[in-house]
């Protein structure tokens, strides 16, 4: 209805405003506060127009402004637009006028002996606002420019033909629940595209159409605000607003253009947590696995993310010791888990109060509080069979090392915790005791000595004690033991090392010879003590004496000096007693070698070997002398092997001069192609023609007896013999790898002579001259003279 009543409105205007225009003189002045078009009069009224303040030119006759055109003005004929004219034209015809620019010709139409200036398309403001022409008088006949061209504009005039749009909708926003009366949502935007300077077709008014009442729009800043405080997003948590912006300033026959807006209420912690149920219920066994979730508690709450994040905690109960409960952020319950171990024989149930919180708290709304809720959880302890249990997580038990076999070291005891109690059977794991040194009673778990102890050996003994319940053999429990093997008095002490002592034959008295030290395989409480001393029939020793140290060391002194070194060795039997309960003691004997020494006591030479030496020769100068010996002998060595090995002149041997050794061969064939060859042994062997002979280097194998052959009887054929004998020997799986027999039926192909066989040799005349051996070469040729000379020999 608007839109028609519009195009009613523009149709009755628009003959009114071409009246207007095309009124005479053809002359409008515009107001003061517009620009149109004038057409040029007679000078008298160029003259008053300038007193308007209109644009005078006294140099030609045009006196220009703008021209002005209605858009989307669709009459009957084109819309004059305007006129043309010059003081120049004296109205006899004589001028014509020409129209160029934007759109001439094809928007505007000039009529050239009016000048009148028609728009004979439909223009669009939104498309172009104005055109730039140029007008031009020229002589009708000779075409010639009577002033020169002037630009004029021509400005499309808007109507309200665009209605408002929403360029960026639909629109989304967000805003807290529970927000106050008049919290700001968003603010929205339309555009029209009408002209916003001429008149009110741009003027927009914002309203909300669907959306009441919680919110409100401010019409002209279409800042969208809530219209309702407390808003619950519990109860409802989107709203769809529809927006309407309409131009005219919003009155009647204005265009309208709608939008949406989606507001969706964020969350706030305006609720406190909830247990879905005020009592739980759980059962766990007694034997469960510390660390066990035992069971879950989860408390509702409305909000949502953080908002809904609670952590909980044990707040009172009699199992606050053996249980504790964790947060699940992601199930947002709660989980309790044993932290202590259960006996059921001890307490049967138990009772927990928990408590869930929030963590994110809003002080805005601490008012909706308290955040957080109680509930009861009813923990019973379910009887289970349990293993063993000993009296002491570990044993420490000692024995000394002299213990008596069988005798018993310690004992261990443990029990089962069960109500109907199983008797108890203990064993000595021994993977622990791979040596059998402990065995256990296993009734009463009495440990005991099964095998001597050495402390010296192995001060410590770890053993593990399993115990088993007779009724259910799967029940077991393991306790370490550590024995401890106490040392007695069963090493005498000796010398800590093997020692030799030197001493000079021209040593001083109460000169210290050696010092030597003791040592014990035993381990006081209170160290070691030694006491020395000699034998009782060498305390008068009149060479040597010795001197106990502080230190628990021994030292030996000489009584004299004069020590003959021709005397090969001194022994001092030296008795070493400890301080133990019984004490023990040991005699070392030590060794002393009388040397010769140099005037500050170092020693040169010791025994035999100084005494040989001639007097006044240093062992530096026993060196050189032997070295000089060592290397007189290696030249003669060499002179000698050099000597032996000449070298002699290069003979090359005559093709004639062949010297080679006969070898006799006393089996025909073979040659120099024979490579193989059986063993003869096998057919010639008296033991292996009544049966077979057993392999040793192999395991006997079982296999069919054959039948013994009986001894091969004076003439048989020996190619049936052989043939016999292969035919045992083939199927035979006892029988060693022997070579096949060979058969050598050609002889020689390999020399230069056929063959030296007697079966296939000619029986020609020359089979006694034996000069045809010279024609096969040197290596036959020393062979035929040596029969050569004894058949001469024969004739002779």
């Amino acid at each position: 209805m608007p839109e028609r009543l519009a195009e009613m409105l523009l149709d009755l205007w628009t003959p009114l405003i071409i009246l207007w225009i095309t009124l005479p003189p053809c002359i409008y002045t515009a107001p003061m506060n517009q620009s149109q078009v004038v057409m040029s009069g007679s000078p008298l009224e160029l003259s008053r127009l300038s007193e308007q303040r209109i644009l005078n030119r006294s140099k030609r006759g045009w006196v220009w402004n703008q021209m002005f055109v209605l858009e989307e003005f669709s009459g009957p004929e084109p819309i004059l637009v305007g006129r043309l004219h010059t003081d120049l034209d004296p109205g006899s015809k004589k001028i014509k006028y020409i129209l160029s620019g934007d759109g001439a010709g094809t928007i505007f139409q000039i009529n050239d002996i009016t000048g009148d200036i028609h728009a004979i398309k439909r223009l669009d403001r939104e498309e172009k606002a104005e055109y730039t022409l140029t007008a031009q008088a020229v002589d009708w006949e000779t075409n010639k420019p009577l002033e020169p061209p002037s630009e004029f504009i021509i400005k499309v005039q808007d109507i309200n033909d665009n209605a408002p749009e929403f360029l960026n909708g639909p629109y989304h926003a967000t805003v807290p629940e529970m927000s106050i009366l008049g919290t700001s949502v968003t603010n929205v935007t339309a555009t029209d595209a009408d002209d916003p300077v001429y008149g009110n077709s741009a003027k927009l008014v914002y309203s909300i159409l669907e959306g009441q009442p919680y919110f409100s729009i401010e019409p002209e800043t279409a800042i969208i605000k809530t219209a309702l405080p407390n808003m619950d997003r519990e109860a409802k948590e989107e709203y769809l607003v529809v927006i309407q912006a309409k131009d005219m300033g919003g009155h009647s026959g204005g265009l309208s253009g709608t939008t949406t807006l989606t507001v969706t209420l964020t969350d706030v912690n305006d609720n406190p947590p909830k247990f879905a149920q005020s009592l739980y219920h759980f059962s766990v066994p007694e034997d469960v696995v510390l660390g066990t979730a035992i069971g879950r508690v989860k408390a509702n709450d409305q909000d949502i993310g953080e908002n809904a994040q609670s952590s909980y905690d044990i707040i009172d109960g009699d199992g606050t010791a053996l249980f504790e409960i964790t947060s699940d952020a992601q199930a947002q319950d709660g989980i309790i888990r044993l932290r202590k171990p259960l006996d059921f024989e001890t307490k049967k149930s138990y009772t927990l109060k928990v408590e869930a919180a929030n963590v994110h708290i809003d002080p805005r709304f601490s008012g909706r509080g308290p955040f957080k809720d109680t509930a009861t959880v009813k923990i019973v302890v379910e009887d289970a069979d349990e293993p063993p249990v000993f009296s002491s997580p570990t044993y420490l038990l000692e024995v000394h090392e002299n213990a008596a076999l069988n005798s018993v070291i310690g004992q261990v005891t443990a029990r089962d915790p069960d109500i109907t109690s199983s008797p108890i059977r203990f064993s000595i794991d021994r993977h622990t005791d791979l040596e059998r040194q402990f065995n256990i009673n296993a009734d009463d778990g009495k440990i005991t000595l099964a095998t001597p102890l050495d402390r010296e050996l192995s001060v410590w003994h770890n053993i593990t004690i399993i115990a088993t319940e007779i009724r259910n053999h799967s029940q077991i429990s393991r306790v370490p033991v550590a024995i401890k093997v106490l040392d007695v008095n069963d090493n005498a002490p000796e010398f800590a090392s093997e020692y030799e002592a030197f001493l000079c034959e021209n040593g001083k008295p109460g000169q210290v010879i050696q010092t030597v030290s003791a040592m014990d395989k035993d381990d006081p409480k209170n160290g070691h003590y030694f006491l020395y001393s000699l034998l009782p029939e060498m305390v008068n020793n009149p060479n040597f004496t010795i001197k106990k140290n502080e230190d628990n060391s021994l030292s030996i002194l000489a009584k004299h000096n004069g020590f003959n070194r021709q005397k090969q060795e001194v022994y001092l039997p030296i008795i070493i007693s400890d301080s133990g309960n019984p004490p023990l003691s040991s005699t070392s004997t030590l060794t002393i070698r009388v040397c010769g020494c140099s005037s500050d006591g170092v020693v040169q030479s010791c025994n035999v070997e100084a005494y040989v030496l001639p007097i006044g020769l240093s062992m530096g100068a026993l060196i050189a002398i032997l070295a000089c010996i060592i290397l007189l002998l290696v030249i003669v060595v060499l002179f000698v092997t050099l000597r032996r090995h000449k070298n002699e002149p290069l003979i090359i041997k005559d093709d004639e001069d062949v010297r080679e050794n006969i070898i006799r061969y006393d089996d025909e064939g073979g040659g120099e192609e024979d490579t193989e060859a059986f063993d003869i042994a096998t057919l010639q062997n008296p033991d292996g023609i009544n049966g077979f002979l057993p392999r040793k280097d192999i395991p006997d194998l079982q296999f069919m007896p054959r039948q013994g052959l009986a001894p091969v009887p004076n003439g048989v054929d020996v190619d049936e013999f052989i043939n016999v004998r292969l035919h045992e020997a083939d199927n035979d799986p006892t029988a060693p790898p022997y070579d096949s027999i060979q058969i050598y039926g050609y002889e020689g192909r390999g020399s230069v002579a056929g063959s030296l066989s007697s079966l296939e040799s000619s029986t020609s005349d020359s089979d006694q001259n034996f000069d045809y051996l010279s024609d096969w070469g040197p290596r036959f040729k020393r062979l035929g003279e040596l029969y050569s000379v004894g058949e001469s020999d024969k004739e002779t």
